[in-house]
């Protein structure tokens, strides 16, 4: 589902890496600040924005804000796919990007910005209370 997200230019400048190995998911918690489920979930997916490709149509504008952009929709879109099917998942953005980068060997163009853990939750979390929509929205 995550690859048919829009994506600007319909480029999809994103990277999607699937990292399975217990082991690398043991490596991948360090470099999330020890955050249990990344290395709880038997998968855990790693969404890079792919500058160099959003930079060959749109020049740096695309290589520094839509390859985000579109890595961060593929995974929203994921996330959405994983929970329809009756799967758990979390989102994750508090990592260490180098140290990713450097254990995934990464192009330089390349970098992660979000990860999601998946799996089946052993127990539903609870509800986290959600902002009134008059708190985001602002018409004019």
């Amino acid at each position: 589902m995550a690859c048919a997200a829009p994506s600007a230019g319909d480029l999809q400048s994103y990277r999607i890496v699937v990292v399975r190995d217990r082991e690398r998911r043991r490596r991948l918690r360090a470099l999330a600040h020890d955050q249990p489920f990344v290395s709880e979930a038997p998968v855990c997916l790693v969404f890079c924005a792919d500058g160099l490709r959003a930079a060959e149509r749109f020049g740096a504008r695309g290589a520094q804000l839509y390859a985000l952009q579109d890595a961060t929709i593929a995974a929203a879109y994921a996330q959405l796919a994983i929970v329809a099917a009756g799967m758990g998942s979390t989102w994750i953005g508090n990592f260490d990007d180098a140290g990713m980068s450097a254990m995934f060997e990464l192009d330089p163009e390349v970098r992660p910005v979000a990860m999601l853990s998946v799996g089946y939750p052993a127990e539903l979390p609870d509800l986290t209370p959600r902002r009134r929509l008059e708190e985001l929205v602002i018409y004019r």
